[in-house]
């Protein structure tokens, strides 16, 4: 038998080798065990039952070992200690106690819940452990919470994106479809006012509890598809919204007209949703998502990532990676950049609660000396190269990331368009995430649901199969503009009026189909009538007639655009009896235009003569003739008919100026002559309203009209206020005249007025101001949205204004067209021909000038001589009046020609001589002989001949 020492002592020299070995080889197998490395202990709070929580649990241990893994031997270790939730607040908040407490953890990741995490902040703040929380709920304030660091996007970022795909298509009113807790209800408001910031309202919201049964689902959509609105925002989680979407469809409401948005909570996690329903009850729903930017690194980590997911789920089918998961794996590798910046050869403990009142384990939790450290460096850590993209927390929160939209079509999903805060809407992006540079700020082909590429309108006008009912106000007094009367072919009543057409017409420019029906309104008259102040608006879906847009009837109904111009306008008789004056042809112009226009044709004929009397016959001879020329002269060029020629450049230059100013004078005259003879003038008898009152004329209104009000106003007597209910009996009153039974004038609104003058046009005229009213418009019901496309299909009907100019004709039943003038015509003043006298002046003024500087300088020897200066200006005088001798006139003697010229000279018989020969030098010359009678003897003569000057010439002189 052995010695049991002896046994003893090996086995215990085999035990110390062993240990040895082991301390020798561990470092080379795994960190943790490094004696040397400084261990930062960290931990996880998560649900460890959903999938999301699984993606990032493997998330987070492939970051610890990459920062392992790159890290040296020395450097500080990461441990992590997972805790379950277990989808309850009381066991996030026992784990956070646990971890802080008893591991002494550093900083903890998670819980993923808000109202996990909420209670977890607390802790933190109190032990001064950073808690880096996925939580998205708005209602986590980093700014309230110093050691707060929010690890994921709030759901408030994507509101703006989702407001400005609800812009990009118009849409006006949406309802929001949310999940009744504290994931779905914190996204409300925020998107309640992104919505508001682009005119979007949110008639109705939809609260669905988690719990809710699929009955409780398919009766709030049907409540939902009796609104008018067409456009949802749904914010579920997958497993609600599956089953939302799949009754739905159900419903009919996943057909054309119809348009879906879903948020991130859904978006990002539609793996989680079964495919079949994505491919039965969700094609051409919109999604928005945060984008990630593929890369290289992404791919290859996706790849580790399954590999690992497998290995520590194994019993589980595989998920896609998510953008949480990818956060996590961002926010794990800034926690250890953190660490490796913080930390050194040695990490402080927690320090120990000050308090002797250990009554529970958070006053023993004690305080964290190295978190507030880690807090700091954390808050403001960039990862250029995360596998998020860029990575940035800036105070605490996620630095916004682009949003990319997405359309569902068949079991997948595609890009149409992205969203950046400081761009909004494109549909491609730089390689750096931003927008890219160009004009195409909509989104992508989208296929909507139904398979339609339409865009759904956002409403639709009926959805219980009931027509439009459509009030039409009958008072009994203007027919032109409503009336109801039967029809004998349908044997029944219809409407028919200016506003009845125009409604039909608004109605055609609609770019939908509106079934609707007329239904009469009697109206009483009473004072207050056109107000209708009394109607059951709610009776009616719309009202047409002449519905005055007031503001105290916006709290009943919306109106659209007014359709016909309003205010209060006056009308009278005219006078016309200036074509019967003889007179008239003087009218187009003013006096003090005439007495100018003849003192100028006057002085243009004095300058005339000056500047031509002495070189032109034509304006010489006696004393009467020379002034009966100058006033011939100047009034002939009125129309042009001066015969006489002028020699002087000057009197060109005048007559050419004053030639122009007569063209322009007559032009002016003829047109002004012909529109007061030949378009009708229409002068009134009164032309404002202090007349009227300051002579005590009767005046005439619309009966039950509130103008009575507005004359009371204007001090009229209301014993000179007579009430009139047609058109026929205006005219009759205003025929009679206030002083036979009638009125002097009507005043009413514009549009009665209107039809009134183009019934009457050349009796009555529309005179003085018009006061502004209230307009004409088509009332809806409070809220509807046929208002603004309605408004639009106005803007179209009026634009031009033809449809309202042959409305009134047609109801008016004028065939002679009415004058478009409603006044006199002002005659020409002088004011207007201020300039052309100026020139006519100015250059004849000049031409004078420089005629007398040439006059006084070829005369300037009798300025010089020694006489008195009477005589001297008579001289001046009398060679002022003398003919000039016009050198010109020897220009008109023949020249001769040095080749070849034949003259021919005429004698009398008596001077007959050979005498008298041309001296010019001529080739051939022929001389005639005349005995003085006439008579030229070609029988008798002779001829002479010279010698030639040349050898080819020969002169003949033939007598």
């Amino acid at each position: 038998m052995r010695n049991p020492r002896c046994h003893f002592l090996v086995l215990f020299i085999q035990l110390v080798s062993i240990i040895s070995f082991c301390h020798y080889i561990m470092p080379m197998r795994g960190e943790d065990n490094n004696s040397s490395a400084v261990k930062v202990d960290v931990g996880i709070i998560l649900d460890m039952e959903t999938d999301v929580a699984k993606v990032m649990h493997t998330c987070i241990l492939l970051a610890i070992e990459d920062y392992h893994a790159a890290a040296s031997r020395t450097a500080t270790r990461i441990v992590p200690h997972l805790r379950d939730s277990e989808k309850d607040d009381v066991e996030a908040a026992s784990a956070a106690i646990y971890l802080i407490k008893d591991v002494q953890v550093q900083a903890i990741f998670g819980p993923q819940m808000s109202t996990q995490t909420d209670f977890v902040i607390d802790l933190g703040n109190r032990a001064k452990v950073p808690i880096i929380s996925p939580a998205t709920s708005p209602s986590l304030s980093v700014k309230e919470n110093p050691f707060f660091i929010r690890g994921a996007l709030p759901s408030s970022s994507q509101t703006k994106a989702i407001a400005a795909i609800v812009k990009n298509y118009n849409w006006t009113k949406v309802v929001i479809i949310h999940e009744d807790s504290s994931i779905g209800t914190g996204i409300v408001p925020h998107l309640t006012d992104a919505l508001l910031e682009i005119n979007a309202l949110v008639p109705y919201k939809s609260a669905i509890s988690p719990s809710a049964s699929d009955d409780q689902i398919l009766k709030e959509l049907h409540n939902l598809n009796t609104k008018q609105t067409t456009v949802f925002i749904v914010h579920l989680q997958p497993y609600l919204a599956s089953r939302l979407f799949l009754k739905a469809k159900e419903a009919g409401m996943m057909s054309s007209g119809y348009a879906w948005i879903i948020t991130d909570v859904l978006t990002s996690f539609l793996d989680s949703v079964d495919h079949s329903v994505i491919e039965s009850s969700m094609q051409g729903v919109l999604g928005i998502k945060p984008y990630v930017p593929r890369s290289n690194d992404l791919d290859m980590f996706t790849k580790r990532w399954r590999k690992r997911f497998c290995q520590e789920y194994p019993d589980m089918d595989l998920v896609e990676l998510n953008v949480f998961g990818l956060w996590a794996y961002d926010g794990i590798t800034a926690l250890t950049k953190a660490v490796e910046k913080v930390g050194g050869t040695a990490i402080p403990k927690f320090k120990k609660a000050d308090t002797r009142k250990n009554l529970t384990d958070l006053d023993t939790l004690g305080t964290s000396e190295l978190g507030s450290l880690l807090i700091h460096s954390m808050q403001n850590t960039t990862l250029k190269t995360g596998l998020s993209g860029d990575f940035c927390f800036a105070n605490g929160e996620l630095h916004p990331s682009p949003y990319q939209i997405v359309n569902f079509i068949g079991t997948g999903q595609r890009t149409v368009g992205f969203w950046t805060e400081k761009d909004g809407i494109s549909y491609k992006l730089k390689m750096n995430g931003e927008t890219a540079k160009t004009n195409n700020k909509q989104l992508g082909v989208i296929i909507w649901p139904g398979e339609s590429i339409t865009v759904p309108r956002g409403w639709k006008v009926v959805t219980s199969g009931k027509k439009l009912r459509v009030g039409v106000t009958v008072s009994g007094q203007t027919n032109e503009f409503f009336i109801i009367k039967r029809d004998s072919k349908i044997q029944a009543q219809v409407a028919a009026g200016l506003c009845v057409d125009f409604f039909n017409e608004v109605i055609q420019y609609l770019p939908y189909s509106v079934p609707y029906e007329f239904i009469p309104i009697l109206i009483p008259d009473s004072p207050t009538s056109p107000d209708y102040d009394h109607l059951y608006y709610t009776e009616y879906d719309a009202v047409v007639g002449d519905l005055a847009i007031l503001a105290r009837q916006s709290d009943y109904v919306d109106f659209a655009l007014p359709f016909s111009e309003s205010g209060i306008a006056t009308v009278v008789p005219v006078k016309d009896a200036d074509r019967k004056n003889i007179w008239i042809f003087l009218k187009p112009l003013k006096s003090e235009l005439w007495i100018t226009t003849g003192a100028f044709f006057v002085f243009i004929g004095f300058v005339v003569w000056v500047l031509e009397h002495r070189v032109n016959k034509e304006f010489r001879g006696p004393k009467h003739k020379q002034v009966g020329m100058i006033f011939w002269f100047s009034f002939s060029t009125l129309v042009f008919a001066h015969r006489e020629r002028v020699t002087s450049n000057l009197t060109r230059f005048v007559l050419i100026v004053w030639v122009f100013v007569v063209m322009v004078l007559t032009s002016s005259y003829t047109a002004s002559l012909t529109s007061m003879l030949t378009v009708q003038q229409l002068p009134p008898t009164i032309t404002n309203l202090n007349d009227l009152i300051k002579n005590g004329e009767y005046v005439g209104y619309q009966e039950g009209s509130f103008v009575v009000n507005f004359l009371l106003r204007m001090q009229f007597d209301s014993s000179k206020l007579r009430s009139y209910s047609t058109l026929e009996e205006y005219n009759d009153a205003l025929s009679r005249g206030s002083k036979n039974g009638g009125v002097a004038a009507i005043i009413d609104e514009l549009p009665y007025l209107t039809l009134f003058l183009n019934k009457y046009c050349r009796k009555y005229i529309m005179v003085g101001q018009n006061y502004t009213t209230n307009d004409f418009g088509l009332a809806f019901l409070k809220d509807s949205h046929l208002v603004p496309d309605v408004s639009s299909a106005v803007l179209k009907v009026n634009e031009g204004g033809e449809f309202m100019k042959n409305g009134i004709q047609k109801y008016t039943r004028n065939d002679t067209a009415c004058p478009q003038n409603n006044g006199t015509s002002d005659s020409l003043t002088l004011d207007s021909f201020k300039g052309l006298f100026l020139i006519a002046g100015v250059s004849a003024g000049s031409a004078l000038l420089i005629f007398f500087f040439i006059f006084l300088y070829q005369n300037r020897e009798i300025l010089a001589t020694d006489d008195s200066i009477q005589k001297r200006l008579a001289a001046i005088a009398k060679v002022f009046d003398e003919e000039k001798d016009n050198s010109n006139s020897k220009s008109e003697k023949p020249e001769a020609n040095e080749e070849s010229q034949t003259s021919t000279i005429l004698f009398t018989a008596s001077e007959a001589s050979p005498e008298i020969l041309p001296d010019l030098p001529l080739q051939s010359l022929e001389i005639r002989i005349s005995d003085g009678l006439g008579a030229s003897p070609a029988d008798e003569g002779f001829s002479i001949t010279e010698p030639a000057t040349s050898a080819n010439e020969t002169i003949t002189e033939t007598f």
